[in-house]
């Protein structure tokens, strides 16, 4: 079992640090003010995203840094980066971006410099910073691709991309088979240590593990409203042994106690859909069944939530990750803004019992079949 890092977080500011691990050895490292202690524990917070001798082990819970591409407010560098540190110490050690989330990827950079000037060796080993590449529709040339991926490689200030998700927008444009065999080749240096993809549907991930592409995992759009992905991708993922990564999971703050007996429909009665993120979901609750069915499912998870003294997105996410091929859920944080780390820490503890599991199944399931609605995994970014 993988050893996480898990923090007392009673002081975040650092003057020295002391490193503690199960055997009781003690390393002190010097930094800026006063003292926190990081214990290194074993625990049920990682999952292994493998395809033949490509593997990477991830935090189930992976902080989402899309939130950094604009609409959800200024995002000041300092404050961001102390955000993702103390995420780290409390064992919350995935970082998902892109190279078009804005600063992203500066950001990661910034981080793990500081990552490695301020804490152990063994803390930086358990690090991941994964992220996405999402290009224009040119033609796949090896010098395009590598050049492409070396600049992630340098805005991050890693020798070697952890994972690396591709994204295509057109299957019309066969050039995807290309990228990702230039990627594949990549990975064979040593500049990525796995290829991955995101938002491709099911078809598509069949013909790409065809072509011998080793990709270990598939991050798609999964939630209870949109159950899309336990459909045909699920079942291929389960074949091959390909993962899937979540995102959209709390819906952009939808599933949460704040929207619980509201009414949007009537202006400023309720809370505002004020980012990109809750505008986009509320449109998957439209097609999924209206905002009536959705608050009786926002009820029936509070009713789970407060029987297992956790939040509406804790259960939310859990109800996810212990899906069939699922190996890590994300979790977006406005950086420097707003922190989720208790509601984020408190899903490794929470086991849902069957009474709770069929509750939430049997009101999700009375909404539309999305994938009828909307296609399958991904189709949302391909339709007019």
């Amino acid at each position: 079992m993988a050893k996480f890092l898990q923090s007392s977080l009673t002081n975040l500011t650092l003057n020295s640090v002391k490193w503690e691990t199960e055997t009781g050895h003690t390393a002190i490292r010097k930094s800026n003010s006063n003292q926190i202690q990081c214990v290194i524990t074993e625990d049920n917070r990682s999952s292994i995203v493998k395809n033949g001798n490509d593997s990477l082990e991830i935090c189930k819970v992976v902080i989402g840094l899309w939130q950094t591409s604009g609409g959800w407010g200024r995002i000041d560098r300092n404050n961001a980066v102390d955000t993702m540190l103390r995420y780290a110490d409390a064992g919350l050690t995935t970082f998902d971006m892109a190279d078009m989330y804005g600063p992203a990827e500066d950001l990661y950079g910034i981080f793990i410099d500081r990552v490695r000037r301020e804490r152990p060796a063994e803390y930086l080993d358990k690090v991941r910073g994964l992220t996405k590449w999402v290009p224009p529709p040119v033609k796949m040339t090896s010098s395009y691709v590598r050049e492409s991926i070396n600049v992630s490689r340098k805005r991050m200030d890693v020798p070697s991309l952890d994972m690396l998700q591709f994204h295509w927008w057109d299957y019309s444009n066969p050039g995807y088979l290309d990228a990702l065999k230039h990627l594949t080749d990549l990975k064979e240096e040593g500049k990525i240590r796995t290829v991955a993809l995101t938002n491709f549907d099911t078809e598509r991930l069949q013909i790409i593990l065809e072509n011998g592409i080793p990709v270990v995992s598939n991050q798609v759009q999964h939630s209870i409203v949109d159950m899309r992905p336990q459909q045909k991708m699920a079942e291929l993922c389960q074949l091959t042994g390909v993962k899937l990564i979540t995102y959209g999971t709390v819906m952009g703050g939808l599933l949460s106690e704040k929207f619980l007996d509201t009414n949007i429909a009537i202006p400023f009665a309720g809370p505002l859909l004020n980012t990109p993120s809750l505008q986009k979901y509320k449109r998957m609750v439209d097609a999924w069944g209206g905002w009536s069915l959705f608050q009786t499912l926002l009820k029936t998870l509070k009713k789970v939530a407060s029987k297992h003294g956790v939040s509406i997105p804790t259960v939310a996410v859990k109800y996810i990750l212990d899906q069939p091929a699922v190996a890590g859920s994300m979790i977006g944080v406005r950086l420097g803004l707003s922190e989720h780390i208790l509601d984020s820490n408190a899903i490794f503890s929470l086991v849902l019992d069957e009474e709770d599991v069929n509750s939430i199944q049997e009101v999700s399931e009375r909404g539309k079949d999305l994938l009828g609605v909307i296609g399958d995994c991904g189709d949302e970014y391909r339709r007019a």
